[in-house]
């Protein structure tokens, strides 16, 4: 796995180089898109309308739109240039108790990873965290954009999470109107929550779509049709105190495997 970011944290004089490595990886199927007469892959070409050419990725630079079709320039050197040395850092700017930000804020996770010789450092403040229940606010610029990254120290090491801003995070778009809930329906409802309560565990969770996509491109490689599944709509149960107790019963049946 290659480092996706290399930086440093920074905590007054502790500077602790790292890696920021990517947490996840991109299991589903992609499709290409085909001429659907030939069946023969659709290609894009990068082309520039007053030269009358092809061009190729050596000659593209980056250029910012300040007026209509009018555009400045900025090669990679001089957006080095502007970085100060704590853009060059994960610079932490404060200590937060973790159920302070909201899940909304959280865009992407790293796995932070210590530079060899930085280790000792890195696990005294991974301690010292974990120990008090806090996270790290911190900032760095990583490619064009100063993030907010939050480190978040776990059993086994750290992770980074990047941050939206504030002004990038849409309002809601309809408020729910008030309504009112008697004391048993909402007995009701803590009964449903924690008979399906249970320690989470991962790897039981599985993309069951695709999956079945697989099988069907299989299907479709040994020239047999795909037959449809199960497309029934669960019946409309008015009756909220009838519709609980239904998946109550329901989640009891799944338990103990009586029906």
């Amino acid at each position: 796995m290659g480092v996706s970011h290399k930086g440093a944290i920074s905590l007054g004089l502790l500077y602790i180089p790292i890696g920021l490595y990517t947490t996840t990886r991109d299991n589903d199927i992609r499709f290409n898109q085909l001429c659907a007469d030939t069946k023969e892959r659709v290609k894009y070409k990068k082309y520039c309308p007053s030269c009358n050419k092809e061009v190729k990725s050596d000659d593209i630079i980056k250029g910012y739109e300040y007026e209509e079709d009018k555009y400045v320039t900025m090669t990679q050197d001089e957006l080095e240039k502007i970085k100060t040395k704590k853009d060059k850092t994960i610079h932490i700017l404060q200590f937060v108790n973790l159920p302070e930000i909201d899940q909304i804020y959280y865009e992407k996770n790293y796995y932070a990873i210590p530079d060899a010789g930085a280790e000792k450092a890195f696990e005294l403040l991974r301690t010292a965290m974990l120990s008090e229940g806090k996270v790290a606010l911190a900032k760095t610029v990583i490619g064009t954009k100063e993030n907010l990254i939050v480190l978040y120290p776990t059993e086994e090491g750290m992770i980074a999470k990047t941050l939206f801003y504030q002004d990038e995070i849409n309002s809601i778009p309809k408020q729910l109107p008030r309504v009112e809930l008697s004391e048993a329906e909402i007995t009701m409802a803590k009964i449903l929550l924690n008979s399906l309560t249970k320690p989470f565990d991962a790897s039981v969770y599985k993309d069951e779509y695709q999956e079945r996509l697989r099988d069907a491109i299989m299907q479709k490689i040994r020239g047999e049709d795909i037959v449809a599944v199960d497309t029934s709509e669960p019946s409309n149960v008015i009756d909220l105190m009838e519709a609980l107790q239904r998946t109550i019963d329901m989640s009891l049946q799944e338990k103990t495997g009586i029906a």
